[in-house]
């Protein structure tokens, strides 16, 4: 059976005063939200924060939203057409943390990695990409 023959009915509880169809769109903007907090805490470790000062907890967590934030870009801005569904957990374990081989040449040095997690024709997509991107000056 496709569930596609079953309607969804969804059900909200409020005390907002506004109109249906805005408090919909606020709850459905928080669940949104809560995935993206679900997905730093199990793909960057966000709440790991074992340090006994407050302050390099402060720096940890900083940190891990700057990591967040760089597989958030990574993920909406420049991955290939075939890595649209990938969370960002399948871009850390499939381009961040990937195994390579460091080829030592007389001129040059070349990087092996295994096909396993992404075809070389998609991973050079994705260098081709990084490459056409270009800084923004900082505005003064």
């Amino acid at each position: 059976m496709s569930c596609d023959l079953f309607p969804f009915a969804g059900f909200v509880v409020t005390n907002l005063p506004m109109e249906p169809d805005w408090v919909i769109h606020f709850y459905n903007q928080r669940g949104t939200v809560e995935q993206h907090i679900k997905e730093g805490k199990y793909a960057i470790n966000w709440t790991r924060l074992s340090c006994k000062r407050f302050r390099d907890n402060e720096v940890r967590l900083q940190l891990h939203v700057l990591a967040y934030n760089l597989g958030s870009f990574l993920g909406r801005a420049i991955l290939p057409e075939e890595t649209a569904d990938w969370s960002l957990t399948s871009i850390q374990s499939r381009l961040i943390m990937i195994g390579a081989r460091g080829v030592r040449h007389a001129r040059k040095i070349t990087f092996q990695l295994a096909e396993v997690a992404v075809s070389g024709s998609v991973f050079g997509q994705i260098l081709a990409a990084i490459r056409t991107l270009k800084p923004t000056p900082r505005p003064a």
